[in-house]
């Protein structure tokens, strides 16, 4: 009787689906309060920022690479274009899976493809998601019609790859940056690290910036799983290009913070700063420094242990964003079954892209490695990993003393015994509200008199200035203070249009009462 193979990881990963399995029967069955840690003031937690904004993330490098063979024609980069579809296409997937433990009725997932809501930004990600997801089943599809040797649809399916591609792009690109969309609505609640309303731009760069760190992470474990070829040539000018991202995406980053009075922040020793460092330092500069110089980024242990500190930057990216940088006076760490469902959901993905692998050409044949002795560096290491792992250390260290407290605030005994911690969240900057000058509409020949439209009188007057109430589709600005049209009859407000849309004798005076506007 043979034996079962088993081996170390195989007995963690058995483990963590245990785990998972329980976690998921008690959310199922007992429902969001007894098996999460999040509440009504905290409701997005572990399962939004890791499971879904780090998930679509990383699956970037799928649109990428894809864009680079059969847009750009780089042929040479055609090796790793199909585990990076692959990668993209189970990050979607387990993307979808993970909002349906997020929701509290996951049965009405499909509620936002037929309940149309335009204005809502979750509507345009959910919609380019579901196509995306679809997009990518199509890119993956002929590795499986190859598999079962079916030719009819494969040539169906290749004539079409071209418009296939260029459609996952345009979709990628419009989610990936619509994500931090979600976040620029809510000023008051988001720290000042993380609040800018470039955070579309900022979510779009690092998303592209990860991707491809993730392409060089799996293409790595993958030549140490399988004993395939790494493809170092190219993998070496995929560096190349993630040191210009890092660059433009921190000099933009650190302009903006300036731009917005909220560099200080970056020097107040609390939660948020040490994982700002941490995001930054360990994620964006550490990695840019050493992918620049040539000996390190031509090392397969330097390229992948750079790559890896990319993808790690990321992921504390997008949990500062969604989590660190959204608590207030409120307290949230994730519950064991909310870290149990993500484990299992992260050890789910590989599982299955060594099962693809094992048995689709995700691979060329060409490139397996005879054995593991294709991935021998050669020399000593060229910089000592203890010290970067020391670093991460550090931070989390400062997680731990700083990130769990009660009330979310803290105080620091120093010599003096006087530096007091700060509230997690810098206090919002109210724009300066500038009026226009009043405008005189024009006299009809059966006007009583002429009308004078006044801001002060309408904006002034109320609670809080709702400009978007005139000016969201009954009065477009074409220039300063004037409408879009200097023409307003009787007859249409009368049908409740321009002013009668709220001069209806409830939300204000009606229009009959003509000496209200018309005076002499």
């Amino acid at each position: 009787m043979q034996k079962p193979n088993l081996s170390f990881w195989k007995v963690v990963a058995g483990m963590v689906f245990v785990g998972g399995a329980y976690a998921t029967v008690v959310r199922f069955a007992q429902g969001l309060g007894a098996a999460t840690n999040l509440s009504d003031q905290f409701p997005w937690g572990i399962w939004i920022g890791f499971d879904v904004l780090v998930g679509v993330g990383l699956a970037a490098g799928g649109f990428v690479i894809a864009a680079t063979v059969h847009i750009f024609n780089l042929e040479k980069y055609k090796p790793i274009s199909r585990p990076a579809i692959l990668t993209a296409f189970l990050g979607y997937v387990l993307v979808v899976v993970a909002i349906l433990f997020d929701l509290g009725r996951p049965y009405r997932i499909w509620h936002p493809l037929i309940m149309w809501n335009p204005h809502s930004v979750m509507f345009e990600v959910a919609w380019c998601v579901t196509l995306y997801t679809i997009v990518l089943a199509l890119e993956f599809s002929p590795m499986v019609l190859e598999r079962f040797g079916l030719k009819a649809p494969l040539r169906i399916i290749r004539s079409i790859y071209l418009p296939v591609v260029i459609l996952g792009v345009l979709l990628s690109t419009l989610h990936q940056s619509s994500l931090g969309t979600l976040y620029v609505i809510v000023p008051d609640k988001l720290y000042g690290l993380w609040y800018s309303p470039f955070l579309p731009l900022f979510f779009f760069i690092t998303a592209i910036t990860a991707g491809i760190a993730m392409t060089i992470v799996e293409s790595f474990l993958s030549a140490r799983a399988f004993g395939k070829r790494l493809e170092k040539e190219l993998l070496t000018g995929l560096a190349r290009v993630i040191v210009v991202l890092l660059a433009v995406y921190f000099v933009f980053r650190v302009q903006d913070l300036f731009r917005h009075g909220q560099a200080e922040l970056m020097f107040r020793f609390n939660q948020e700063s040490v994982l700002f460092w941490g995001e930054i330092g360990l994620g964006v500069l550490l990695p840019m420094c050493l992918l620049y110089v040539e000996r390190i980024r031509t090392r397969e242990s330097g390229l992948f242990f750079s790559a890896l500190l990319v993808v790690i930057g990321f992921i504390v990216n997008r949990l500062n964003v969604s989590i660190t940088g959204m608590l207030h006076s409120e307290t949230y760490f994730p519950k064991w079954t909310e870290i149990a469902v993500t484990l299992a959901l992260v050890v789910l993905g590989f599982t299955i892209f060594g099962l693809a692998v094992k048995h689709f050409h995700v691979f060329p044949p060409e490139e397996t490695a005879s054995g593991k002795a294709a991935l021998q560096d050669a020399g000593p290491p060229i910089f000592t990993r203890n010290i970067v792992l020391a670093a991460w250390a550090v931070v989390i260290l400062g997680v731990i003393t700083f990130g769990l407290s009660k009330n979310g605030r803290y105080k620091l005994d120093s010599m003096s015994n006087a530096i007091a911690a700060t509230p997690l969240r810098a206090e919002p900057v109210e724009p300066e509200l500038v009026l226009p000058e009043a405008f005189d509409y024009p006299v009809g020949e059966d006007s009583p008199g002429p009308v004078t439209f006044s801001h002060e009188s309408h904006v002034l007057s109320q609670d809080e200035a709702a400009c978007s109430v005139c000016h969201f589709g009954t009065f477009d600005i074409l220039k300063d203070g004037v409408p879009d049209t200097e023409s307003v009859t009787m007859d249409e407000m009368y049908e409740g249009g321009s002013c009668g849309k709220c001069h209806n004798d409830t939300d204000a005076f009606a229009v009959e009462e003509c000496e209200a506007c018309h005076q002499e």
